[in-house]
This record gives C-alpha cells, structure tokens and sequence, in this order.
C-alpha cells in the first residue's frame, strides 16, 4: 500500500465528528455519505426487488452470469446503512465471480432490535431455498454487522433444520457483543472508526436490553460452530474488532470447521470498500471471490431466481 493511499484513506476516515452520542438520524445520513464516496464498478445491472417480505437489491455482473448467489448482509452496526451503501462491495464480488447477489435490507434497530435482523435474514435464505435454488449454490457474505449476520443467520438455519450455505464470507465481522476481544483496547486510538464508546452506543440500540451472553449476540465467545460451512474471514489489524475475527477462526478450527483467517496490515475496519482507492482492498477482494468460486457449487444448469 502506498503511502498515499493511506493518507487518502486515514484523511476520509478522520474527518471530526460531533462529540458525544449522536441521535440515530444523523449517523445514517453521515453513513450514507460517506459510503456514497466509494467506487461502485461500472456496468452493472441492479434491480430493487424482495426477499422473505423484506426489500432487496439483486445485483448483476455486466457481462454473462455464472451459476451462483451470494446473500448479502450490508454492514452499519445493526443501527445504519442499506443495500445502497454497500454497493462497492457487493458489485465488486459479482464482478470478481461472476455470480448475482441479493443485498437485503432488513430491519434496522433502534426501531427493531435483536433478533428482527437475523429472523429478516433468516427468511431471505428460506425465500431462496423455497424459489428452487440449491444450497451449494449460496454463499453468504458481509461486512461488519453484515458479517456478524452472516454467521448468526448460519447458526439460525442449522437450528432451524435449514440445510447449510456453501460458504460464509465475513468482512470485519462484528461477533463478540460482550465486548471482551483484547483488540478492543490494544486497538483503541489506532481504530479510526470505532471507540469503545461508539460501539456501545449502537450496541444498546441493537441490544434493548438483551444479554450479550449468548451465541447469537456474541458467537465468536460463546457459539456451537459444529457443522458450519467453509469459511473466509478477513479483518485489517488497525481496528478493534480484530479479536472478534481471530476469535471466530480459533472457534471454528475446534468445530473441524474449514476455515480462512485473512488479515492485512495496516488497514482499517471493512477495508476492502475502498476497492478502486487502496491496493489492499482490490487484492482483498481478489481472495474472496476465489473463495467463493471454490466453494460455491457451479453447474450447467442455472439456479430459479426469484425476482
């Protein structure tokens, strides 16, 4: 990476903030307009369409599909964000792979707290299984809470008798809502994203009240991942949620769980949305969609859609 590009990214991550907790109307549209600065790749094709009674971006390659179906889960803390704003990563990985994705937008907390996301992901993964599409064929993948949704929708399908995805893909995931990972304080300061103080403050709205001590709030310290599917977590070592993904892959390794742990140096928290902007994200990028090419069954045949 060069210097800059770290510059250019340090710049666009540091800008001030207001100081204290701000209401939830400003965090999203701060998020917004942040994410709206990320390079989008050009030529795709994108449909608003539904997904298990919940809106959903369907996104295509430009050019010729594969079969394959990545179920995406955008990040924002539980609290911000939308289909819309994680466009530069789920462009990017239909692009590198070929396959189509559908980017949910499921509820949104403070309004809907725990469990209404995983229960919105959940019947999203049960409308494709319902429309005809093999699970061998989906992938799940997303970015911080996105990543975190990834997997405690996996834990929700097994318990739910669901047969499993091909491969979960996780981005910075958010896995530990107790807050114990030591990166949480090793990283405080170098993180220019998140404090500890930030993290709470979302983490409430998600929380109402719930304790954290359980698997689907906190899977990195408390899950059962026997059975899981492959799976690739990436994370960059200025961020202090670092020890949620070291965590995880230490977890799932016990579970004879296949698994990838991918860290960068020197790159914050969902690096890889700064594709077209920083080196590290592209090759990144580059790794996960060879990941779900290996893992996400291809055939001649094509997987029903359900748009």
């Amino acid at each position: 990476m060069s210097k800059e590009q770290r510059t250019q990214v340090s710049t666009m991550l540091r800008q001030p903030r207001p100081d204290g907790p701000q209401p939830v109307e400003a965090l999203r549209a701060g998020f917004k307009a942040m994410m709206a600065q990320m390079v989008v790749p050009d030529g795709l094709r994108i449909t608003k369409t539904a997904l298990g009674d919940r809106p959903a971006l369907y996104v295509e390659p430009g050019t010729g599909t594969r079969t394959g179906t990545i179920l995406y889960f955008h990040g924002g803390g539980w609290v911000f964000g939308s289909p819309e704003t994680a466009l530069s990563l789920t462009g990017n990985l239909v692009t590198r792979t070929g396959f189509t994705a559908y980017s949910l937008d499921y509820r949104l907390a403070p309004e809907h707290p725990f469990p209404a996301a995983i229960e919105d992901a959940l019947s999203a993964y049960r409308a494709l299984l319902d429309s005809g599409e093999d699970p061998s064929t989906i992938a799940f993948a997303g970015d911080s809470a996105g990543g975190g949704l990834s997997v405690t929708t996996c834990l929700a399908a097994r318990d739910a008798g669901l047969p499993m995805p091909a491969a979960i893909v996780a981005f910075s995931p958010g896995l530990d809502a107790t807050r114990t990972g030591e990166s949480m304080d090793t990283k405080a300061g170098i993180d220019p994203f998140f404090t500890r103080e930030s993290l709470g403050h979302t983490g409430a709205m998600y929380l109402a009240g719930a304790d954290p001590h359980q698997p689907m709030l906190s899977p990195a310290v408390l899950a059962d991942l026997t059975g899981f599917p492959p799976m690739l977590l990436q994370a960059g070592t200025d961020e202090v949620l670092l020890d949620d993904s070291t965590r995880m892959a230490a977890r799932a390794r016990a579970a004879g769980v296949d698994v990838i742990l991918d860290i960068t140096a020197d790159v914050p928290h969902v690096f890889q949305s700064f594709a077209g902007v920083l080196d590290e994200a592209d090759q990144a990028l580059d790794r996960a969609a060879l990941f779900l090419t290996q893992h996400v069954h291809n055939s001649d045949t094509a997987a029903t859609s359900v748009r």
